[in-house]
């Protein structure tokens, strides 16, 4: 496998946390630096992670993790997005509990990141079928998904902080939506 073919799969897998990345940007009114480099650390480095217990574990589990991928990173996006949407709905009753969304939350930041990455594991187990080089690998992945995490926390504050509640309603919608893509893709009723 090449570079150029490796550097489209570091993207295509970087895509679902660039997305989530946008949605936590939305509900920024100003972008925190520190939080936008810990959850592109947990982002790009569950995207290394996870290909790399894929190459680990080879084929060997490919018919435990494989069924059931896409309904962990559905439920998962869901619940998230789920939260989100309610946490939008309640400040608008004005009852909100006060949680900035510029704050570090590493259960959520560790929840997410495993919800974007579980495809990952796959391309890891297709890596080890094909020999190929897994350290280079792993590691454009997880640069290539660390850069397109910081950049979609910024995306979404250039927009969030404009459009603060309906980003919020949108940004839900959005994880909710990945994650039934994931599922739909996997069951075969959405092709793409």
């Amino acid at each position: 496998m090449g570079l150029v073919e490796l550097l489209l799969i570091a993207v295509g897998l970087s895509m679902d946390a660039f997305a989530v990345s946008i949605c936590k940007g939305l509900g920024m009114k100003e972008v925190n630096p520190k939080v936008a480099v810990v959850l592109a650390l947990f982002f790009g480095g569950f995207q290394a992670l996870m290909p790399l217990i894929g190459w680990a574990l080879g084929s060997q589990f490919l018919g435990i993790i494989g069924p059931i991928d896409h309904w962990v990173a559905f439920v998962l996006l869901a619940v998230i997005g789920g939260k989100m949407l309610w946490e939008a709905f309640r400040e608008d009753a004005g009852e909100g509990d006060g949680k900035p969304a510029d704050r570090i939350d590493l259960g959520e930041f560790f929840i997410l990141a495993i919800a974007t990455s579980i495809d990952a594991l796959a391309v890891g187990i297709s890596f080890a079928a094909l020999s190929v080089d897994i350290v280079p690998s792993v590691a454009l992945i997880g640069v290539t998904t660390f850069a397109f995490s910081i950049a979609g926390v910024f995306v979404g504050n250039f927009f969030g902080s404009r459009y603060e509640k309906p980003a919020s309603i949108v940004g839900g919608v959005v994880l909710i939506l990945i994650g039934t893509k994931i599922l739909l893709e996997h069951l075969g009723i959405l092709a793409l």
